[in-house]
């Protein structure tokens, strides 16, 4: 059984291609964007900025609105929201707005701190820790405990008691939080995404392990 991921299909891209060129470098884990204030999303902005501080817009605007998720609805990250709304039809851009503003706010309660991660992993407490970084990815800079997302048997997951305490990591954090808003949307009621991925793990854990 191969999963079909509502948020940006089909399942190898969710996984593979999450970072595509439309926003290649604006997803990038940065230790200080933790403590600054998220800015008030306008339809002046550009998506370029909006996806910086908002990585949950691409998402959004795909399953309310199917934009950004193929090169038939794509953006350029030089388009305003404004100007995303008018191509696509998007007659109401205060919605948009606050559709995005909402779907950031539910990402921020499934996001968890590499430390909690740590934390739980020392003091033994039950819970599957999943790396949905591709094989690649993992040959080049692992966390000790987390194991590789069966790419072949993807399936097998939805199998879980629907209370199993699961934790995603990624690279940044962001195709975890997708896929954490995945599992949430099928039932998962204790499922995460740890902030920042690998790379925030190396900022506050274990700055051995290496950067790619």
């Amino acid at each position: 059984m191969r999963l079909q991921w509502s948020a940006r299909p089909p399942p190898e891209r969710f996984f593979l291609d999450r970072h595509s060129n439309l926003i290649a470098g604006a997803l990038e884990f940065d230790p200080e964007r933790r403590t600054m204030t998220t800015p008030t999303i306008t339809p002046e902005m550009t998506m370029e900025e909006i996806l910086r501080h908002y990585p949950s817009a691409q998402r959004a605007l795909f399953s309310r609105y199917h934009v950004g998720g193929c090169s038939s609805c794509a953006f350029q990250p030089s388009d305003t929201l404004a100007q995303v709304c008018k191509d696509h039809n998007m007659l109401d851009v205060n919605e948009v707005v606050q559709h995005l503003a909402h779907s950031h706010e539910m990402d921020q309660r499934m996001q968890i701190e590499p430390t909690q991660v740590k934390a739980w992993l020392d003091a033994g407490e039950e819970l599957r820790f999943i790396d949905v970084r591709t094989p690649q990815e993992i040959e080049l800079a692992s966390i000790p405990g987390a194991e590789p997302l069966d790419f072949a048997d993807q399936g097998k997951y939805m199998n879980l008691p629907k209370d199993t305490r699961i934790v995603f990591t990624c690279k940044s954090g962001v195709r975890s939080l997708d896929v954490s808003a995945y599992f949430i949307g099928h039932g998962f009621t204790e499922t995460y995404s740890m902030r920042g991925g690998i790379d925030a793990w190396r900022a506050d854990i274990d700055p051995t392990i290496p950067t790619y």
